[in-house]
């Protein structure tokens, strides 16, 4: 299945794609959260689109998708966890995975402006393949790892480099700026994506492109990612794994290119579509 959030910004709508088509599944689900991986609601969705498929609304193409969750209890990132962009950055590679933290509040749609942030010089941009968790994890032997995801979804790590690097302290003051996570436009489950081990990410800024690299390069491997994490913390359902990005980042080039007001950036993975954001610049409300 692939599901979708739309409507306006925090009073989105659960919905799924059938056929290409969306459809309003708000008669039955009242949202995907927390409680609904939880209580075995993608069962239950299924059971919803096998039996009533007729009966769904379908949405307009034009109505704007949210993220395809709603808000998780924490999204956690893998840094440098492709070996040509650890390369790309004059970074080691990592003997065990890096693992920082993104605010959830920097969490938008897919096609939502992304915000250069107030004093920033260095915004930056990072295709990623994010898991979602699908049931609470915790201490998850990496053999079985796989039946914790609920499905996947495409993510672009913003980065604000002058904040993440040259101002001290950990990487998520640079990482979660509001509207550097754009997540979607839907999450897959994992039948949809069987080649989620070999699947191309791109990304290009004006039509040029920058990033494109392929899962099959990770480093650190999802069944492992969730075994590792879930030693340290326990994984929540609807929480997010955002596994790391291919070379081709802007802080790589020499000289550095970092993003400005008027830049169109788009993305994609093979499996999970694409997304789009216009760049503008900070405005006080």
């Amino acid at each position: 299945m692939k599901l979708i959030r739309f409507g306006e910004p925090g009073n989105e709508r659960p919905g799924v794609i059938i056929n290409d088509k969306r459809y309003d599944v708000f008669d039955w689900i009242s949202d995907y959260n927390e409680a609904f991986f939880e209580r075995d609601g993608l069962v239950q969705l299924q059971e919803l689109v096998n039996d009533r498929a007729g009966e769904l609304h379908e949405v307009p193409g034009d109505v704007r998708l949210g993220p395809p969750m709603a808000r998780p209890s924490k999204i956690i990132c893998i840094g440098l966890n492709y070996v040509d962009h650890a390369t790309e950055t004059g970074a080691a590679i990592p003997k065990e995975p890096i693992i920082f933290f993104k605010a959830t509040s920097s969490i938008v749609g897919p096609n939502d402006n992304v915000v250069i942030p107030r004093n920033s010089q260095k915004t930056d941009w990072e295709v990623e393949l994010a898991v979602v968790i699908g049931k609470k994890a915790s201490y998850v032997d990496e053999a079985n790892a796989m039946d914790y995801v609920a499905g996947f979804c495409l993510h672009n790590d913003y980065s604000e480099r002058e904040f993440q690097l040259e101002r001290g302290g950990q990487w998520v003051k640079g990482k979660s700026c509001d509207t550097f996570a754009p997540l979607g436009p839907f999450l897959a489950t994992p039948d949809e994506v069987p080649a989620i081990d070999n699947a191309r990410a791109w990304l290009t800024v004006n039509g040029k492109s920058m990033q494109n690299g392929n899962t099959s390069n990770l480093i650190f491997k999802i069944p492992f990612l969730i075994h590792y994490l879930s030693s340290f913390m326990t994984l929540l359902p609807g929480d997010v794994i955002s596994t790391g990005t291919p070379a081709g980042v802007g802080l790589g080039f020499n000289p550095p290119l970092y993003l400005q007001p008027g830049d169109v950036v788009e993305l994609g993975i093979d499996g999970l579509g694409s997304s789009k954001q216009q760049v503008v610049a900070y405005q006080k409300n």
